[in-house]
């Protein structure tokens, strides 16, 4: 499954790449939102993980472009995040899973690949 990743945490990022490549996916990482949004709309991913607070762009302002997209709105979107997870659950028409930080890897690698299988991605 090809995932991008915005996180604007360095060591954060890197454990979500390592993972995530470990499992088997193509993973493109970037630092904010704005950075996301292009790589999405240059790879078409699978899946998107994003993190709330970011510089430039935000991931519930991430979501919310991506889902007034039609290219772009059925993209799935996972929000790791540390504080705003309240926020995001009220936002069920944004986020398809919100994971609290700190959060088991384990299980984010469980609900990416049943969201991939929803997809009927390998």
């Amino acid at each position: 499954m090809k995932i991008v990743v915005a996180e604007d945490e360095f060591l954060i990022a890197d454990l979500l790449v390592v993972s995530l490549e470990d499992a088997g996916h193509e993973v493109h990482d970037a630092a904010h939102g704005a950075d996301a949004l292009k790589l999405i709309r240059t790879l078409e991913p699978d899946l998107v993980i994003t993190d709330f607070m970011m510089p430039l762009m935000t991931g519930l302002e991430l979501a919310e472009t991506m889902k007034a997209d039609d290219a772009l709105q059925g993209i799935p979107i996972i929000l790791v995040s540390g504080a705003q997870g309240g926020i995001a659950r009220s936002r069920s028409d944004l986020f398809d899973l919100v994971f609290d930080k700190p959060y088991a890897m384990d299980r984010l690698l469980t609900a990416v690949a049943a969201l991939g299988g929803e997809r009927g991605q390998p």
